[in-house]
């Protein structure tokens, strides 16, 4: 049964996302998230107006968060390794804590329709610029090798992203460890060779 601390919308939403997570925005129906709350379907709509609200609020609460980290990195942090080091940091950090939230945000956002999905293409396409800008403060300082910017910040995300695929609470690496280890195999590629 959902957590009693919650809000009683605050509770559909995760229900929701567990369910987005398993079966798919598409596969999911109001009456499979009711049953899951152990509700009449009709009741859900005195909390909520749509599927797809549920789906907008999944999607865009994760994407502040995302957002919020980076830019956080961006003003504090001042070298180049450090910032891509916090950025990997906060983003495992965000994707272990919220882990059905995060699968909904990375594989379902493309069931959003009209300017929900243009706003949050935009939200996707700014946080993929706050790390080429850390990649371009990385080679501005000679510590980066001066590669495509672009195409390595969707590589970072492509590594990061896929922990959700296998990321277990009680597995053997802690989200710390992974993002460590993660941190060190992103900036091996990216760290100018030193000549011998």
């Amino acid at each position: 049964m959902p957590n009693t601390f919650a809000s009683r919308k605050e509770q559909i939403i995760h229900v929701a996302a567990e369910l987005f997570s398993q079966k798919g925005y598409a596969g999911t129906s109001m009456r499979d998230i009711a049953e899951r709350m152990e509700m009449e379907a009709a009741s859900l709509y005195n909390h909520i107006s749509s599927k797809e609200e549920i789906l907008h609020t999944i999607c865009f609460s994760m994407a502040d968060r995302f957002l919020a980290g980076i830019e956080e990195v961006n003003d504090i942090y001042f070298n180049g390794e450090e910032k891509i080091r916090m950025m990997v940091k906060n983003h495992v950090a965000i994707l272990t804590s919220s882990p059905e939230e995060a699968k909904v945000f990375l594989h379902e956002w493309r069931h959003l329709t009209g300017e929900h999905l243009q706003n949050f293409i935009v939200l996707r396409d700014k946080y993929e610029n706050g790390i080429v800008e850390m990649l371009q403060t990385g080679i501005q300082e000679n510590v980066f090798d001066d590669v495509d910017q672009k195409f390595a910040a969707l590589n970072i995300l492509s590594s990061v992203n896929w922990i959700v695929e296998w990321y277990k609470p009680n597995g053997k690496m802690s989200p710390e460890e992974i993002a460590q280890k993660l941190c060190d195999f992103i900036l091996s590629g990216l760290k100018k060779k030193q000549p011998y």
